[in-house]
């Protein structure tokens, strides 16, 4: 049995935080990984794992070696892509997060695309509303719409996102139709409970560009905007949603964007991913495939709406 079998074997059960645990999430054997633990502690002389009957715990040579042992097997790893690289060859798997948000709309066809047009790489997506840690949850890559501000990973701007404040023509006529952000805090609002926002919906002076913070109450909220959609067109209030659910509605006329001028521009949809020496040829391949399907997306929704 070679020696990167048993570390890989280790590195299971300390990231597993157990030879079950490990065992369930590798499908092999507890035996066969603690044999495995048992004859890389044998070959080094040293004991890394102090067994428990309900947990494992490093020893002191088993902190330094773990840590070694990773960066050898990321290094391994990085140096079969730049192999496959060379030979044009992008393939293997890639765990990618995504708003279910983004998987649901019509951008969600990106991803369905890229993987007719790269059959040799396998894509296992994960639609999840919540903040993932990339690194912690082992993805590959992140497609975020947002205002990004984490500097700790590495990001590709795709595309433009933009916000609306909208509302129905009855709605507006119950209450008027705002002038000024300041004229929202007054008016019953359907929240997002999954944006960050919240109950604090920043705008931005179209002259100076100062934020104008405003504070929003509503009797109805959801953690989807396609629920948040449908509760604005049933008149319970005035939204703040990502243009692209309702722009058909705007188009139409169910809905009516508001203080259009007073939306900050500064969101986007970026493809987010750890920072690494070397950068995976599917990771690098499917991040190209997405910038370069958002440009033509965008370039036809323009043309569309010219």
């Amino acid at each position: 049995m070679d020696t990167l079998t048993r570390m890989r074997a280790f590195l299971s059960v300390v990231d597993a935080e157990g030879f079950s645990a490990a065992s369930r999430k590798t499908g092999r054997s507890k035996a066969l990984l603690s044999k495995y633990v048992r004859e890389l502690e044998d070959e080094l002389g040293v004991l890394l794992i102090n067994r428990t009957t309900r947990q494992v715990a490093l020893t002191a040579a088993g902190e330094v070696y773990v840590s070694r042992a990773s960066a050898i097997l990321s290094d391994l790893e990085a140096l079969n892509e730049e192999a496959r690289e060379a030979t044009g060859e992008a393939k293997g798997s890639l765990r990618v997060t995504a708003a279910r948000t983004f998987g649901d709309a019509e951008l969600g066809l990106s991803l369905v695309e890229f993987s007719a047009a790269y059959p040799a790489i396998s894509l296992d997506l994960h639609l999840n509303d919540s903040f993932v840690n990339l690194v912690e949850e082992g993805f590959d890559v992140a497609i975020r719409m947002t205002r990004l501000t984490d500097s700790a990973m590495i990001a590709r701007r795709l595309g433009s996102l933009e916000f609306a404040i909208c509302a129905t023509p009855d709605f507006l006529a119950r209450h008027g139709t705002p002038a000024h952000p300041h004229d929202i805090a007054h008016m019953p609002a359907v929240i997002d409970s999954n944006a960050k926002a919240l109950y604090n919906w920043t705008f931005q002076d179209p002259r100076s560009g100062s934020p104008i913070p405003i504070n929003v109450s509503g009797r109805f909220s959801a953690n989807s905007p396609y629920t948040v959609r449908a509760a604005t067109l049933a008149g319970l209030g005035v939204a703040l949603i990502p243009e692209f659910i309702v722009r058909e509605d705007i188009a139409q006329g169910r809905l009516v964007a508001l203080l259009d001028d007073f939306v900050p521009k500064d969101a986007g949809i970026y493809a987010v991913f750890p920072h690494r020496r070397h950068l995976p040829a599917r990771t690098r391949v499917f991040v190209d495939f997405l910038a370069t399907w958002f440009r033509k997306y965008e370039a036809e929704r323009l043309a569309a709406a010219a």
